[in-house]
């Protein structure tokens, strides 16, 4: 009895370890992403000091630099955090449950969907509103991951990582090249690429008033559905048996990833390898439970949005720099680093 108890009493101060833990690794993660949030909103063409930041926030004032502040800078880099958090979240997802570590919604054609999807909407409807191009974001995502995932389950053997990326790439090759056919002949390129570049020049307070919501209800039912993730990404014979609707998690999770991508695309454009970085990044940090995955992954992909936006914005200042083209070229390298180690979705 003596044993049980102390047994009990290990297990539970074990438990509140683990958890304190957590909350402090938690409470670094969102250090990090204050800190590059003040960065990105002081530092820029028009670099804005510290104590301007802090009293525009506050002030009523109309000059030139509160406008800056207001309608350029902070809905951008608000918008930056919401589709880092997104793609990172999407990106774990994805992970856990294929088991694949080299998933990533830019590189399994979701992204390439969105984008194809809101390229014929702006040529066949071109009055639609930016709620109706969000919506086509989000079926041309289900579209592009449907056909990759198709192409990867025609065969058992098929159905592995490194295949599903050469299946995804094809994809995304067709439906990139489905986009750029129909802008060219509806002579619309300009608009188009204004999302392509996946740039985050223009973000307007009217988007984000769309997209806020949807991706923050994404996120809180990716982290409710954590811990059924979590035993999906170990084995899904221990999944049934311990009880879990095995299919219906895995439908609730895919349209929460489509949700995701959709709303990224339709803010920033075709954007690839930052669900592939982050999870993998955060792993180490927090290890392989996706009850701490999601949370610092959507923490750390907010940040790593945010400051590439800034590097963006700053190398050649005052001309941008396209934040897919930094992302790019950090990611490729990792995305290569991952492959030559077997992509193991280690701690």
């Amino acid at each position: 009895m003596e044993f049980l108890f102390l047994t009990k009493i290990k297990k539970k101060m074990s438990g509140f370890m683990h958890a304190f833990s957590f909350t402090y690794k938690l409470f670094i993660a969102l250090i990090l992403l204050i800190v590059t949030f003040i960065l990105a909103l002081t530092f820029g063409a028009a670099d804005l000091d510290m104590a301007k930041v802090f009293h525009a926030f506050f002030s009523h004032k109309t000059n030139e630099t509160f406008n800056i502040f207001r309608e350029i800078r902070l809905p951008r880099e608000i918008g930056a955090i919401l589709v880092g958090a997104a793609l990172s979240v999407s990106g774990a997802i994805i992970q856990g449950l294929t088991r694949n570590p080299l998933a990533d919604p830019g590189l399994l054609g979701l992204t390439a969907g969105a984008n194809a999807a809101l390229a014929v909407t702006m040529a066949f409807v071109p009055t639609a509103s930016y709620l109706w191009l969000t919506v086509a974001c989000f079926i041309g995502a289900a579209a592009g991951g449907l056909m990759v995932f198709g192409i990867g389950a025609v065969k058992k053997s098929l159905f592995s990582p490194v295949r599903m990326v050469l299946a995804g790439v094809a994809i995304t090759a067709f439906l990139e090249a489905i986009a750029q056919g129909v802008a060219l002949t509806f002579k619309i390129s300009k608009d188009v690429s204004m999302w392509t570049a996946g740039g985050l020049v223009g973000t307007t307070w009217h988007q984000l008033q769309i997209i806020t919501p949807i991706i923050l209800i994404g996120l809180f039912l990716a982290v409710a559905l954590s811990r059924q993730l979590t035993i999906l990404s170990l084995n899904e014979e221990v999944a049934i048996a311990v009880g879990q609707k095995t299919l219906q998690i895995k439908i609730l999770l895919l349209i929460i990833v489509i949700i995701l991508t959709g709303c990224a695309v339709a803010l920033v454009g075709n954007m690839a390898f930052i669900g592939l970085m982050i999870p993998h990044l955060v792993r180490p940090f927090v290890g392989t439970d996706y009850r701490f995955v999601i949370p610092i992954s959507a923490l750390f992909g907010a940040s790593f949005m945010s400051l590439a936006d800034l590097l963006g914005r700053t190398i050649h200042a005052p001309y941008e720099t396209p934040v897919a083209a930094i992302i790019t070229i950090l990611g490729l390298p990792f995305f290569l680093y991952v492959v030559r180690k077997g992509g193991q979705l280690r701690s």
